[in-house]
């Protein structure tokens, strides 16, 4: 038997369903809300990964402007 929110079969017990149906769509809604939970969790991971992308590019996009306007005075031979 798959999850089931009680909340959600009560709801359409009170609202008149037949007792397998509402058992039916409130382990369907379960369902939905299980994969909505998993897709937060993965936008939440990216939202990290974009995150730490940009503070390194913006570190090394520093460090080659350092270099650029303090470069060496070394000349070749």
């Amino acid at each position: 038997m798959a999850l089931m929110l009680s909340k959600t079969y009560d709801a359409f017990k009170a609202a008149g369903a037949p007792d397998d149906k509402a058992r039916e769509a409130a382990e369907e809604i379960a369902g939905f809300e299980d994969r909505l939970s998993n897709i937060e969790s993965d936008v939440k991971l990216l939202k990290w990964i974009a995150g730490f992308n940009v503070a390194l590019s913006m570190a090394i996009l520093a460090l080659l402007l350092r270099l650029v306007a303090f470069g060496t005075d070394a000349q070749g031979p």
